[in-house]
């Protein structure tokens, strides 16, 4: 049974919010030091609230609390089994309010309700619930050393964890980093997007609620430079987990490497094949899983479809069917669970994808389907065809919904374009012959694959990229565990001793 509201319902529960209006640090609401920050409604263009951003004073102010927190063991050294019972509180607490986090999300980011109510809070429970059960089921290990030794190798929680969120996914991308990071133990500072903080300083306040003990999460509202980069370069923050841009990923290996040379993990751009072979089945199928891939979140997605590699031999029908399947996409109010695009994030990311589109149309290209912008920060679900390798559609992350078409004429011209790019997340493949899809697969040079369908896996699956789309680690499955520890060598000698000691 679906959790969506009416729009009226929704309309009445945006207009009773409350936002926060302030950094969530050491258990409480405290302004910042740094500038007012105006959060916007994109869709409607009017503010929501105004924060005060976390300057580098706060960032030193919430890295000691964590850090206290974190040496006297209240949440670092507690039972799995108590670490375990807080998380699972914090998400009966998402449940409980699932619908003032979904509209909050909505209102933020200009993403659809229906996402926010069926996806993004449904796998923001599933998520921390999973690396909460997790806890108590990961054992340490011993090595073969021999009888006259014993080698344990364990896990320890790396210490004050920076986590810094895009503005895409900010509640679902939270989850992905504090539930593996709180789950083993440490002390977390989250630095939302500075456009869209809202959920991030919400849960946090509920996380207080469940039970965590104040000073081991914490949120940052504020930009790059005012907060970012603070983090980044703090001497006392052990890690950093990053979801963004593969620019701004840059720049948080250069803060570590003049730092302190903290953990870095990158989850960055992509630029996102999907391979459809001659022999593809069910091309009405294929179809709705391009415009998926291409589309949802506005196209908004580091894992979007951005580049459809097409065998000559069916592609007029694909695009028949895809073209069809694009008028399902309807775009409006995010409020309305009818519509099934919101809005781009802000003026900002929506005049980069409109001057992208018209960079191409300037380039003598005329898009099949979309190319306009209906109103406000929306554009319509586009697609180019006759795009060539080094056209800059087939090269660039637009991160808009945008898709480029390219036509090849056979299974290995299609690996090789897949794979010319700089980037390595995702890709798909869609075949009747698994053996042919398996070895397409293999041979893509990127994370995540999928065959048949378009999608990322789930909770147990590892999230992350090749090359420019990933370093360090990977996000989801019991993998992201790892990038929040560190692992210990106990070694125990236990070989009889010689005379000289027992004298």
């Amino acid at each position: 049974m679906s959790d969506v509201l009416s729009l009226e319902e929704y309309e009445a529960i945006a207009n009773s919010l409350t936002p926060p209006s302030a950094a969530f640090i050491d258990g409480g609401f405290r302004a910042g030091q740094g500038a007012a920050m105006v959060i916007t409604n994109p869709a409607t263009g009017k503010d929501i609230t105004t924060i005060k951003a976390a300057g580098k004073d706060d960032v030193d102010h919430a890295v000691q609390k964590a850090r206290e927190v974190f040496e006297a063991g209240a949440w670092s050294r507690a039972h799995p089994a108590e670490r375990k019972d807080v998380l699972i509180r914090l998400c009966k607490l998402i449940t409980r309010n699932r619908h003032e986090l979904a509209v909050m999300e909505a209102v933020d980011s200009g993403k659809p309700i229906r996402d926010c109510a069926e996806i993004d809070i449904p796998e923001t429970i599933a998520t921390i619930k999973w690396h909460a059960e997790a806890i108590d089921k990961i054992y340490d290990q011993t090595a073969p050393a021999g009888d006259d030794a014993v080698a344990m190798i364990s896990r320890e929680p790396i210490g004050v964890v920076g986590c810094v969120l895009p503005w895409n996914f900010p509640m679902l991308m939270m989850a992905w980093k504090i539930g593996p990071a709180l789950a083993a133990g440490n002390s977390v500072i989250v630095k939302p997007a500075e456009q869209t903080p809202l959920t991030a300083l919400r849960i946090a306040e509920l996380a207080m609620e469940a039970g965590l003990p104040r000073g081991v999460l914490q949120v940052l509202p504020g930009d790059g430079p005012a907060t970012g980069e603070p983090i980044g370069r703090h001497p006392d923050i052990d890690m950093v987990s990053f979801t963004g841009s593969t620019e701004t990923g840059r720049l948080f290996l250069k803060y570590a490497a003049e730092s302190n040379l903290k953990k870095v993990t990158l989850e960055c751009g992509g630029k996102n094949p999907a391979v459809v072979l001659e022999d593809a089945e069910d091309l009405e199928s294929v179809a709705g899983h391009i415009a998926n891939g291409a589309f949802w979140n506005m196209g908004q997605n580091c894992s979007a479809t951005s580049r459809l590699i097409v065998h000559a031999a069916i592609k007029d029908e694909l695009m028949a069917r895809l073209l069809n399947h694009v008028r399902e996409w309807r775009q409006g109010n995010p409020l309305d669970p009818v519509n099934r695009m919101g809005v781009l994030v802000d003026k900002g990311h929506f005049d980069k994808v409109a001057d992208a589109i018209e960079r191409a149309k300037k380039t003598g290209l005329k898009p099949l389907c979309g190319g306009e912008s209906p109103e406000g920060a929306g554009i319509e679900p586009t697609i180019f065809d006759g795009i060539s390798t080094d056209h800059f559609l087939a090269r660039e992350e637009i991160f808009g919904p945008v898709l480029s078409v390219i036509t090849v004429s056979s299974a290995e011209e299609a690996l090789e374009i897949a794979n010319d790019t700089n980037y390595g997340l995702a890709g798909s493949v869609f075949t009747s012959n698994m053996r042919k899809g398996l070895r397409l697969a293999r041979g893509m040079r990127a994370g995540n694959i999928t065959v048949n369908c378009y999608g990322e896996g789930d909770i147990t699956t590892p999230f992350g990229g090749y090359r420019e789309s990933g370093f360090g680690g990977r996000d989801n499955s019991i993998h992201a565990h790892d990038q929040y520890t560190e692992i210990k060598t106990i070694w125990v000698d236990l070989s009889d001793p010689s005379p000289e000691e027992i004298s």
